[in-house]
């Protein structure tokens, strides 16, 4: 036990360093990081009805708690990180139906069971390196969903890091030298990394006890990553009709990996 508490105090403050600098509040507002937003959004609003109890676990800056609570929601946001608060409550308007709450995946004890209809889980699983943790994060976001409401999770994905960054930085050597990288080209995971990767048969298997249903996987920016520089130039007829693409093929089975993000959405039965 004093040794599973250590490791979470250290995944803290490893997440909060991280945080501290990078700039979270711009990661979605350029044209790459709005595919992934967007993406979000539109499976978010699949199981949108009026008035809803929305909980995002790991609500960063606000950007999805604000949008959903001005869409009439009442939004109850659970951050770890206290820069990150702190930029969230700099957005608020009075008329916005958000508490925010500091706090982490792991111990959701201040909200009832089912008492969300919808729950967010949209970036806690980035930093989460152990599968006892991650399992602990789905269910506690799972008990405080209603039956038949809808969880959101979002993971981050091997095979995106180890062709932009081993192969595309030329570090692949470097990395498997570490033991970073293993034979089979899985990133390992590490508790002095800030993130932990997956692939999509990690989700299917983290996720087969628990009592839900899958209704989509989603690639939740696909190639936009690989294209970089170049979605940013583009001009707004070419970007709308590459959106337009990525979302005839977001769900594709044998693309999914390969997006830097995946949207794993899922009905709690």
């Amino acid at each position: 036990m004093r040794k599973g508490l250590e490791k979470m105090v250290d995944e803290k403050h490893i997440v909060e360093t991280f945080y501290q600098k990078m700039d979270e509040e711009e990661r979605l507002a350029d044209r790459q990081g709005y595919v992934e937003y967007v993406t979000t959004m539109s499976y978010i609003h699949k199981y949108l009805k009026p008035h809803m109890q929305i909980a995002e676990i790991g609500a960063g800056t606000g950007r999805y708690s604000l949008a959903l609570s001005r869409e009439g929601h009442h939004v109850e946001a659970v951050e770890l990180v206290e820069h990150n608060i702190q930029v969230f409550r700099s957005k608020l308007k009075k008329e916005d139906d958000i508490h925010i709450l500091q706090g982490n995946a792991l111990n959701l004890s201040a909200f009832a069971d089912d008492s969300m209809d919808i729950t967010l889980l949209l970036g806690p699983m980035y930093h989460l390196f152990t599968e006892e943790h991650k399992k602990k994060a789905l269910a506690e976001a799972l008990r405080i969903t209603r039956p038949g409401g809808i969880l959101f999770v979002a993971y981050c994905m091997n095979e995106a890091t180890v062709l932009q960054y081993c192969f595309g930085r030329e570090t692949i050597w470097e990395d498997m030298q570490k033991g970073l990288l293993a034979a089979d080209f899985t990133w390992t995971a590490n508790e002095n990394d800030a993130f932990s990767l997956v692939r999509p048969a990690d989700i299917r298997e983290l996720t087969k006890d628990f009592p839900v249903e899958r209704l989509h996987l989603v690639a939740a920016d696909g190639a936009t990553r690989y294209l970089g520089d170049r979605i940013e130039h583009m001009e707004e007829r070419l970007y709308q009709k590459y959106l337009e693409y990525h979302f005839s093929i977001c769900e594709r089975e044998d693309l999914i990996g390969a997006s830097n993000h995946v949207l794993d959405v899922l009905q709690k039965v």
